[in-house]
């Protein structure tokens, strides 16, 4: 399968010397690792704060690529799918996945071995068992409040 996130000819590990906030658009998108669980509905305990994955996917995910079927135009289908900035971060990280290369790099951590800047390879995530390929169900066929019946754990 074709990566639709351009990651040739970056600098190698740049992620490693640059901080967030001065990294190029380009940069900042191939961070992305392919893993599809930022378009996973989450559900949100009111007085804890804790969040929790479910399998319900966002209607524009491509289960078997694990990416935005319509990335470029996804706000004329989900008004309010959150665009991810270095300007952001802060105020989104937590509801993030905790495998996230953006979570990851926010919270000073290093990338793991399956992310494909690491590994050079795009299919790792899968491989690795820590994407959401295969594992979704459909928003629209999910009522919501039978949601808290797919929530999964991390990684995966």
């Amino acid at each position: 399968m074709t990566d639709p996130i351009d990651r040739s000819g970056l600098a190698p590990e740049f992620w490693m010397r640059k901080p967030l906030s001065r990294m190029t658009r380009r940069e900042w998108e191939a961070l992305c690792d392919g893993c599809g669980k930022c378009c996973l509905n989450k559900l949100e305990d009111a007085e804890t704060g804790e969040v929790a994955l479910t399998r319900v996917a966002c209607r524009l995910l491509d289960d078997e690529s694990c990416h935005c079927a319509q990335y470029d135009i996804r706000h004329q289908f989900v008004p309010n799918c959150i665009v991810l900035t270095p300007g952001n971060i802060a105020e989104h990280a937590y509801w993030m996945p905790e495998t996230c290369a953006y979570r990851l790099l926010w919270e000073g951590k290093p990338l793991f071995w399956w992310h494909p800047l690491v590994s050079g390879d795009p299919e790792t995530v899968h491989q690795a068992g820590v994407s959401v390929r295969g594992i979704t169900v459909s928003e629209f066929d999910t009522p919501e409040d039978e949601w808290e019946d797919h929530i999964i754990e991390e990684p995966v």
